[in-house]
Parts: C-alpha cells; structure tokens; sequence
C-alpha cells in the first residue's frame, strides 16, 4: 500500500489516466461479454452509464490517496464554486448548443435532413427532458474526473492548449470502446468515420473547457459546459449517417477549430500560464 501511495503521489496523471482507462473499458468489457458491444438500446445505455465509473470513481479514489481529506475538501470546494460572472455561465450553457445549431441550419439550406432534431421530434418535451437528464449525469460524473482532478494538475505543467489537446485526445480515445464494433449504437461508421466522431471536434471543445476552468477555477460551470454539450447532441443533432454525418462533423470541426483561435489570440494565451493549486499535495 505504502508502495503504491508513493507511486500515485509521483505519477498522479499516468496512474489517474490507466484507472480510468481500466475501470471504464473493464466494466464494458464484462457487460459486453466476449459478444462485444450489443446493439439493443437499453443495453447501450447501461454500458454508457457504465463508463462513467472510471471518471468518477479514479477521481475519488486518487484523491484521497495522493491528497487524503484536503484534497476531498478542495474538490468540494472547486464544485460549489458559483460565483464566476454571467458571463462564464453563457459560455458553458451556450458554445455547444448554438454552433450544433448554426452549423445544421445552415447545412440545412442544401438538405432537409440536417435540420436539428429538436425541429423534426414528434415529443419535444421528451427529447428536452432526455437530454438534459443525460447531460446532468454524463457532465457531473465524467469531469468529477477530467477537470475535478486531471487538469488542474497538467495545468501545472502544460499551457491551456497542449491540455486540451492531451485531454481532448485521451477523451476521444476513452469513448473508443463504445464504438469498437460496427453494429455498435453509433450505427455502421467506417474507421475512418468513427475515427473523425472521436478525434476531431472533442479536442478543440475541451480546449475550451479547458479556458473555461483556467478562468473561473469552478468545477461546477466546467461540468454545466459537458452538460451542455450532452444535452445539444441528443436535443439538437439529427439522425444522420455516411456522407452526412461526415459533412456535419468537418463543419463542426472547422467552426469550432476556428473559435479556439479566435479564443487564444484574443486571450493571448502563451505557451504557459500555471495556476498554483489550492493545496500543495496536488503535485505532479
């Protein structure tokens, strides 16, 4: 035990990095059986509620070996933290929401069937309160872990764009497992599909994610911003597949690419901008 603290207390991020990864694809992997990933819904929706114990339970547990009860109260702390300016609460509500609408609305002008979905539901009470739930769980139990513990540390180390990308990267490659078969519920997608759903947009959000966090420090609007994001792609995004998926998915990679450097030049981000944590057993 003793070997294993001093292990975490000195590789906090590659030992947080591997639980998640373990536990997250372990729980799928023993849902799934040697069938790999079924394709009836509820299914679905119990393995992706599976991996959110990675997230979540590599966060709790890591922090209470490397930091024990100051770094609990800090990560409590850092949820109940509020009071960060309207503004910030725009941001994190409103990026993901208002880009998946303009990019189909405007896609809609060559093809009916990039309408967003909230348009075209028969339940939109449904739909909402689908999302919404959805987004509620998925964005409080994954950045228990990702913003709870992993970033304040490598923003120790790493500029707020080589944080997102690692995260951003790392993020797309943990939701990989969902995917792994083609009759998995993100439907037929080719390799090199699946690989643009997972690789191209996710990094430049967290980016974004990433700035949010570094200015406001609260964990609370950090997880209202993954809210957001779940909520907008079960309200907002259409069913689509082949060639529509893939034009939605560059459209939205380039405006979002485009508003992270609009973000980082207007913001001057450097190379470095390290923020000292709230307790010093939060070293890297």
């Amino acid at each position: 035990m003793t070997t294993m603290k001093a292990f975490i207390k000195k590789h906090p991020l590659l030992s947080y990095f591997a639980l998640t990864f373990a536990i997250s694809w372990g729980v799928v992997l023993v849902i799934a059986g040697p069938g790999g990933i079924p394709v009836d819904p509820d299914q679905a929706v119990t393995l992706g509620m599976a991996m959110l114990l990675g997230t979540s339970v590599a966060s709790i547990l890591l922090t209470g070996l490397s930091s024990g009860r100051a770094g609990f109260r800090e990560l409590v702390s850092r949820v109940r933290r509020w009071r960060v300016g309207a503004r910030w609460y725009a941001v994190a509500l409103l990026t993901a929401p208002l880009l998946a609408m303009a990019v189909l609305l405007a896609l809609s002008l060559f093809s009916p069937q990039f309408l967003p979905g909230i348009f075209t539901s028969g339940n939109k009470l449904s739909l909402l309160l689908m999302g919404i739930a959805a987004g509620l769980m998925v964005g409080f139990f994954e950045e228990l872990g990702w913003t709870g513990f992993a970033i304040p540390r490598m923003r120790q180390r790493y500029g707020i764009l080589t944080t997102g990308l690692i995260v951003g990267l790392l993020w797309g490659a943990w939701h990989f497992i969902l995917f792994w078969e083609s009759d998995s519920f993100s439907g037929a997608l080719p390799l090199a599909l699946l690989l643009a759903r997972l690789f191209s947009w996710l990094p430049a959000y967290r980016v974004l994610m990433v700035w949010v966090y570094d200015c406001t420090e609260s964990l609370l609007v950090t997880m209202l911003m993954h809210v957001s994001l779940v909520a907008s792609l079960i309200i907002i995004e259409p069913p689509l597949a082949g060639k529509a998926l893939l034009t939605y998915i560059l459209a939205r990679t380039a405006v979002l690419w485009a508003i992270v450097v609009v973000v980082a030049v207007t913001q001057q981000w450097g190379p470095h901008r390290n923020r000292s944590l709230t307790i010093k057993e939060m070293k890297i």
